[in-house]
């Protein structure tokens, strides 16, 4: 999917008042697990007992103050990797709706593939996820197996808040400590404007379709340390040379 193409599909909304996301282990519990391969290429039984083993360490409450009284539909993101269809977000999505009686959202999917899975933060934003699907006008909550640079999570919010629904909040069941704040700071927006001015925002809206305020936190941080406005283009344009 070229670039134009993406940005047809592509759609970020304001952060408001997004609360951070819910990241039920660190990264090591879940990548590290014995059964992890198997359910990131499309094994369901092992990601299911991946789960379990997970969502045992984990404490209800966490859970139940997003999900227990609210009532969203759980969505979870639907891609496939470079080994396959990952099952791990919709085995996940599945246990917490039967666990807190929820409706599960079937009918939006990722529409491009992308290989995020060990990318690096370059790759990540040059080859951003999209997706599709038609969107009740009801709350949402997303569902993922991993949240690291946060765009997945933004650029599903965004289809949803496009087209009239509401995310309430997200869950992962990995990640960092650091992942789970996706609306970024003023004062990381700040510094990231205040070293490249105002060619990168006018860039980035040309290219994306949406100003540096829209970015992650960890992203908008990933940015801030390239060393200038020339290697951030140059490198991921090299990056979408690399994918498709």
């Amino acid at each position: 999917m070229d670039l134009g193409e993406i940005r047809r599909y592509l759609r970020r909304t304001a952060w408001g008042d997004f609360p951070n996301v819910v990241i039920c282990a660190n990264e090591p519990v879940a990548t590290r697990h014995p059964l992890y391969a198997e359910a990131k290429i499309g094994d369901p039984k092992a990601a299911d007992a991946l789960i379990e083993d997970v969502l045992s360490t984990v404490s209800a409450g966490v859970l139940n103050e997003l999900l227990g009284t609210r009532g969203p539909r759980l969505l979870a993101v639907h891609a496939v990797e470079a080994a396959g269809m990952n099952a791990i977000p919709r085995v996940f999505a599945r246990r917490l709706a039967q666990k807190f009686d929820l409706q599960l959202e079937t009918g939006i999917v990722q529409i491009n593939r992308v290989t995020h899975t060990k990318a690096d933060g370059y790759h990540r934003l040059a080859l951003p996820a999209v997706f599709d699907g038609a969107v009740r006008t009801t709350d949402y909550v997303l569902i993922d197996d991993f949240v690291g640079q946060g765009g997945t999570f933004a650029n599903l919010r965004g289809h949803v808040e496009a087209q009239g629904g509401r995310v309430t909040g997200a869950i992962s069941l990995a990640g960092k400590n650091r992942s789970a704040q996706l609306r970024p700071s003023q004062s990381t927006l700040q510094k990231l404007r205040g070293k490249h001015g105002n060619q990168l925002e006018e860039w980035w809206i040309s290219t994306f379709g949406y100003g540096l305020d829209r970015l992650t936190e960890s992203e908008a941080g990933y940015l801030f340390r390239s060393d200038d406005f020339v290697t951030i283009t140059a490198r991921i344009a090299a990056a979408r040379g690399t994918g498709n």
